[in-house]
């Protein structure tokens, strides 16, 4: 039964990588149960206890973790050697760790990005795929959230002039790059300044109806600068992908079980991308939410999500 409050996590802990990073890692539901790790989004936006509830406490083992820089995770909103590459490679650490042969993998909005690009390259230790509001990481991507003329600026375009505002006098610059002054200049004042516009845009635009709750959220500096400063680092980089390069890798994952979730109207990662991967992986279930736009949190998308863990669950059999 699909449940709202999250169940408590039977396990917290903490992983040492390389050049100083320390990840902030948990473990709720069965402990006997199918594994699955839930990516976050952003890059930046940090686990939440509510990830837990996407998926059937009885049935799951579910691992949860704070990627470079944000959440739990140290050092604070730092994009020094942070790169999918790395993150790619902090997973693979994390099922080693906790002596996991095989694991579910899943992941929305830039979690779906780097759940692909971890199964791409690990396909033997997947089980399968759960993936909410697909970002391919794409240049055309990247543009349609972040720059003047892109898809998201025409449908809100009141909205994209409060987040245009702060770099408006940086005349010529690219607005990444522009933000990018921002988001690493010496006064942590404008940092801050900056990262809230950064992080309002997004909130904004990523449900259907106004979400006051998020919007607040959006503002608070622990989150707003982790998120800010490593989206924006990874966005300049490309996502540190090859260009189209999860659409072009999806052979070494079609053998796998696929669910995709996507909200009809998601205006932070447009649905295109969920459609595109969807028709080059045939055998993947696409389930549109009618009635929402991007986040985890609205209804359609997370009951949807739950489903998905138990039609998975399904096909994978009963583990215990």
């Amino acid at each position: 039964m699909y449940r709202t409050e999250p169940v408590e996590s039977y396990y917290t802990g903490w992983l040492d990588r390389p050049h100083g990073h320390r990840l902030y890692l948990e473990q709720s539901g069965n402990p006997n149960g199918i594994p699955v790790l839930m990516c976050h989004g952003g890059p930046g936006g940090g686990s939440s206890p509510f990830q837990r509830t996407l998926f059937d406490p009885q049935q799951y083992r579910i691992v949860l973790f704070d990627q470079r820089g944000c959440g739990q995770s140290t050092p604070f909103a730092c994009i020094s050697h942070n790169t999918t590459a790395e993150l790619i490679g902090d997973i693979e650490a994390i099922r080693q760790l906790l002596g996991i042969e095989q694991w579910v993998v899943a992941g929305g909005s830039w979690g779906s990005t780097l759940a692909l690009a971890y199964a791409q390259q690990y396909p033997e230790r997947c089980l399968g795929l759960i993936l909410r509001g697909i970002f391919l990481g794409r240049p055309e991507d990247i543009d349609w959230l972040y720059r003047p003329g892109g898809g998201a600026s025409q449908l809100f375009p009141d909205y994209y002039a409060d987040f245009f505002a702060p770099v408006a006098a940086l005349k010529g610059l690219d607005i990444l790059v522009a933000y990018q002054q921002l988001l690493q200049h010496p006064d942590a004042a404008i940092q801050l300044q900056a990262a809230k516009a950064w992080s309002l845009w997004e909130a904004r635009v990523a449900t259907l109806l106004p979400n006051t709750a998020m919007r607040d959220g959006a503002l608070e500096p622990e989150s707003a600068l982790p998120l800010a400063r490593i989206e924006n680092h990874y966005f300049l980089h490309h996502c540190f992908l090859r260009p189209n390069q999860l659409l072009e890798d999806v052979a070494q994952v079609k053998h796998l079980p696929c669910y995709i979730v996507h909200g009809r109207y998601d205006s932070v990662c447009k649905m295109e991308n969920a459609w595109s991967l969807h028709q080059t992986w045939p055998d993947s279930v696409l389930t549109i939410v009618s009635n929402a736009g991007h986040s985890a949190s609205e209804t359609g998308i997370s009951r949807a999500l739950y489903d998905a863990s138990l039609l998975l669950a399904r096909r994978l059999g009963d583990p215990c």
